[in-house]
């Protein structure tokens, strides 16, 4: 079995821990949920949730991974042996291998759009929903997409903690932030964009519903990656002097500026064209966008052609940080359960999400007709992942670290055994223990009945 290796700077488990929670629900989720919800109004929300919900759920993970120093079943097992409190740890690790699977086939989707928009074919003047259909139909042609992708998330995984992941996140997060800031001041010069801008920054408090909360917790909730056991497994590197809390925050802070930048590339560019709808849903990436960006920059092609570039190249590695921290999950189990080397675990792991990748991308081609409940394949998974494990997993993370651990081992943890002052520790433990597990209790319930 090979040494379990630590992060080797403050820094580069912060960017780690970053990366895995910076993924497609920042760049594409979080944009369609706006635009759904009202705009600003949804923001306001959102950022409520993040503090008061998702910084304190994210901690929980990070004081249960650091403490025990083990992958996410291992984890459960040491502080709760013999207990049920198990299960926690093996559907966190089950949940990320599922949501992997297929997880790189949308990531597939990014390369072959960033290949296109680089070839140029994305500035032609095309039937972008046409094009979006005769390539996720496509036997091969996404198989391959996929393959790339996880071809390059096997290679980060299989050099380990410090030269692997830790390397990569300081290069791709640096650079994410700086394509986002070329890609806003572009935004920001469109015609048009300043309508964009006011749907983003001025609420109307009217659109806040029942419906938009539940979804603002959601939103969060997955953007973190939490109960995935990604962020967990992170925190199992982390130093005995990593600050826990403020880890958690400087995490969230990043994920929530993604997010919220990314809506700033969007929706000017959205609303600059007429007859595009902000609520265009999940076709908003792969068939609006192309169609908004050929348009709005057509008087320099050029211009076109570099935003296109560029954004692309923005959710490429935005899915590849999240896809490192989930492929990391499993990896991490398979190399200590069955002792391993890393380059082994990684492969097993990698074969296995692809077996599963491929199964997802053919069930929107020749598989389509293979339906359960009125869904393929694909949605199957994404179903069971988001709408039932993560949600559970979610609650019983709170309820483990609010109800089951130790008061004096929890406040230990957090402040570095007493060394550092956290003076909010009493209003987390109550979060924890009694608003976090109602609120997502009530968004799984709602997302059931949806």
């Amino acid at each position: 079995m090979e040494t379990r290796h630590n992060f080797g700077s403050k820094l580069g488990a912060v960017l780690a821990s970053a990366g895995s929670a910076v993924g497609l629900g920042n760049v594409w989720r979080f944009p369609t949920e706006v635009g759904n919800n009202g705009g600003a109004a949804f923001i306001f929300i959102y950022l409520i949730c993040i503090a008061v919900i998702g910084i304190p759920v994210m901690m929980s993970e990070f004081l249960i991974g650091r403490h025990t120093h083990a992958n996410t079943i291992s984890a459960f097992a040491k502080l709760a042996p013999g207990k049920w409190w198990r299960i926690e740890g093996i559907a966190g690790v089950f949940v990320a291998f599922l949501i992997l699977s297929y997880y790189i086939v949308i990531s597939g989707w990014t390369l072959f759009y960033l290949i296109e928009s680089l070839s140029g074919h994305l500035q032609a003047d095309r039937d972008y929903t046409l094009v979006f259909d005769n390539f996720v139909s496509n036997p091969w042609l996404p198989v391959l997409a996929g393959a790339a992708f996880m071809g390059l998330t096997h290679f980060i995984i299989a050099r380990g903690v410090q030269s692997g992941i830790e390397r990569s996140s300081k290069l791709m997060m640096p650079l994410l932030l700086f394509i986002i800031g070329i890609l806003v001041v572009c935004s920001f010069g469109m015609p048009g964009s300043s309508a964009g801008l006011r749907f983003l920054l001025k609420p109307d408090f009217s659109k806040i519903t029942a419906n938009v909360f539940l979804s603002a917790v959601g939103q969060a909730f997955f953007s973190l990656s939490l109960a995935m056991g990604c962020l967990c497994t992170y925190a199992s590197y982390f130093r005995h002097d990593t600050k826990l809390p403020k880890t958690a925050v400087g995490v969230s802070v990043i994920d929530t500026f993604v997010a919220i930048l990314s809506g700033f590339i969007i929706f000017p560019a959205v609303f600059s064209v007429e007859g595009v709808s902000v609520d265009a849903g999940p076709g908003l990436v792969f068939i609006t966008l192309p169609h908004v960006f050929n348009i709005a920059f057509s008087h320099v092609p050029v211009l076109g052609y570099i935003f296109s570039s560029f954004f692309y190249l923005l959710l490429l590695l935005a899915a590849l940080t999240s896809a490192i921290s989930l492929h990391e999950s499993v990896t991490a189990y398979v190399l200590e359960a069955f002792h391993v080397s890393r380059r082994r675990a990684a492969a097993i792991v990698s074969i296995a999400c692809m077996t599963l990748g491929v199964a997802c991308s053919l069930s929107f081609g020749v598989w389509s007709d293979l339906t359960l409940f009125g869904m393929n394949i694909f949605e199957i998974f994404d179903f069971t992942a988001s709408k039932i494990i993560l949600p559970i997993g979610g609650i019983i993370i709170c309820l483990f670290t609010g109800w089951y651990l130790d008061r004096k081992m929890v406040e230990s943890e957090l402040t570095n055994g007493g060394t550092l002052r956290f003076r909010l520790f009493r209003l987390y433990y109550f979060i924890i223990r009694y608003v976090a597990p109602l609120a997502i209790a009530a968004v799984f319930v709602q997302e059931l009945l949806s």
